[in-house]
């Protein structure tokens, strides 16, 4: 039952018209009225609306009856539950007067309770009927969930924060029970190579609670620029983050800016990891204090990346870095920080001679196993703070060195690699973030731009079908999955949505739902019918086709 009832879901997702149910007639008398109207009424009332959930539920139920917004709107809570009663309150506010109470049998019930073990840290289940909106989670972040599913049957405005009444507003009854395939649910946003203002990182962080991703992966240095003050040495962002000239190539985060965007986030129930990079694209850094590259020389270019690395000879860049470390470590709580490790060319190592007698004090083999040797000296001295440390897969294509046990392996480079960084990483025993340049960079736009790539492209059916990251049965070690937006070619703020939206439903529906998945041209169809509430939030929507590409459309 439960199977026809999907498969005929799907057949009105992919076969709706908009003069509403005149071609599905034939239907309901080869199945039968009740079990018809029982699956018509759940894709259609929700389809009108345009609120269908994203990413979609492990499980959704009809229910009888529906649930009706009056003048006042109780919420209630024991008191576990207070921080997403707040969060929701705020979200509901203008629409309603809120009464917060620690007992309802009506309006909205948050409720921590203990769910079945297969809900996890971060399932909930959400019932709505006549009655009441009840909501039932293992932990905060649970309920914190099942209130982004709750909004997103709510109006465009009310989703947008936009003025409008709920007033006589209904809701179906549903019963939806849903929890995550993936623990780690990322979005990283290249600000190392364009600066991006505190308050874009906010809108992005509520686009990504939205979308249900729990963590912010900020890369934060980049040759074009170190964004991260650190008190111990000012010369980092005195000037390395002016090293560049773009318009959008200037400027820093201070240690309180960052705190605020660390909390705004936490209260999100997203993680904000960043990123260090090294010993390469740290040609800010060394533009800075050339003192700690080989030979004590300055990058003659900040643009693209090049072998004036860290010395990973002299003890003097263990001690700056360890240094650097500690501070960051006090900004951002986050049990998890990424040191790169991507892209780093040897040739300054290999004529380096604090390098080569590096190499030879500790039996190394060559300049690669420098880089494992140097990169392992920072996860250990991590560990010491109990953190796990991630590395881009470059740091075990060749897996004769043991990392430590604390290491994360974040695989890439597809395009250039395929899955050897995953098979090496699980081989070693380290767990995996699966983020590859195929097809979950988004700075690859949907049709060619400038010079950038052209061979790179790809769209909204592309990475729903094809992205390798999305694996169909991960082994135990993958912690999750994560896309990326990287800010090279000059992609400055204003060109970032286009980007980004509508693609990236797409990954988070990959990182979230471990349900059968459904057809792409069905899946789709639901992403567009949340076009009106993204265009509410002010986000500027790009194609996800390219046949949908106008004449005069930008990528700029």
């Amino acid at each position: 039952m439960k199977r026809l009832i999907i498969f005929i879901d799907r057949l009105l997702y992919l076969h709706q018209c908009n003069d509403g149910c005149s071609r599905f007639w034939s239907l309901r008398k080869w199945l039968g009225r009740s079990l018809f109207l029982g699956a018509f009424v759940l894709a259609n009332c929700f389809a009108a609306l345009g609120q269908h959930v994203l990413p979609t539920p492990l499980k959704t139920e009809l229910l009888s009856g529906t649930y009706q917004f009056g003048e006042k709107l109780s919420v209630g809570y024991s008191g576990k539950e207070k921080e997403v009663a707040k969060y929701l309150t705020g979200r509901l506010k203008a629409y309603v007067i809120i009464k917060r109470t620690s007992n309802t049998s009506s309006g909205i019930q948050l409720q921590l309770t203990d769910l079945p073990q297969e809900f996890g840290k971060e399932g909930y289940q959400l019932k709505i009927d006549e009655k009441a909106i009840r909501l039932k989670a293992n932990t905060e972040a649970g309920l914190f969930y099942g209130v982004q599913s709750l909004l997103q049957l709510l109006p465009a405005e009310v989703q947008a924060g936009k003025e409008y009444s709920l007033l006589g507003y209904q809701i179906p009854g549903v019963l939806i029970t849903d929890a995550p395939k993936y623990a780690w649910r990322s979005f990283m946003l290249d600000s190392g190579r364009q600066y991006q203002t505190p308050e874009f990182i906010k809108r992005y962080l509520d686009h990504m609670a939205m979308l249900k991703m729990n963590v912010f992966h900020w890369h934060l240095t980049e040759g074009q620029g170190w964004r991260i003050e650190i008190k111990k040495y000012p010369k980092l962002t005195e000037i390395g983050s002016k090293v560049a000239e773009g318009k959008e190539q200037q400027g820093f985060y201070t240690q309180k800016e960052i705190k605020e965007i660390v909390e705004y986030a936490r209260k999100l129930h997203i993680t904000v990891v960043p990123e260090i990079d090294v010993p390469g694209h740290s040609e800010a850094a060394l533009t800075a204090y050339p003192e700690l590259s080989c030979f004590g020389e300055a990058p003659k270019t900040v643009m693209g990346f090049s072998d004036v690395l860290y010395c990973g000879g002299r003890e003097e860049t263990y001690t700056f870095l360890k240094n650097v470390l500690d501070e960051v470590c006090e900004l951002f709580p986050s049990p998890y920080i990424h040191l790169g490790g991507d892209e780093a060319p040897k040739g300054k190592w290999n004529k380096c001679p604090d390098c080569q007698g590096k190499i030879e004090e500790e039996g190394l083999k060559n300049s690669h196993e420098l880089q494992m040797y140097f990169s392992s000296r920072l996860a250990n001295y991590m560990k010491t703070k109990n953190k796990k440390v991630i590395f881009w897969g470059d740091v075990i294509y060749q897996d004769d060195f043991k990392l430590p046990d604390n290491v994360i392996v974040h695989w890439w480079n597809w395009r250039g690699h395929k899955d050897l960084a995953l098979k090496n990483a699980i081989r070693n025993g380290h767990q995996v973030i699966a983020n590859t340049n195929y097809y979950s960079y988004l700075n690859f736009p949907v049709s060619p731009w400038s010079n950038y790539f052209a061979d790179r492209t790809f769209d909204m059916r592309t990475v729903y079908e094809n992205n390798p990251s999305d694996i169909k049965e991960p082994d135990s070690l993958v912690l999750g999955m994560g896309c990326a937006l990287w800010r090279d070619w000059y992609v400055y703020e204003h060109m970032v949505d286009r980007r980004v939206f509508p693609r990236i439903f797409a990954l988070a529906e990959q990182m979230w739902s471990r349900g059968e998945r459904m057809p792409f041209d069905a899946f789709y169809r639901i992403v567009k019918e949340k076009y009106p509430v993204l265009r509410e939030k002010g986000i500027d929507i790009g194609p996800g086709m390219k046949d949908e590409i106008e004449s005069d459309f930008s990528w700029e």
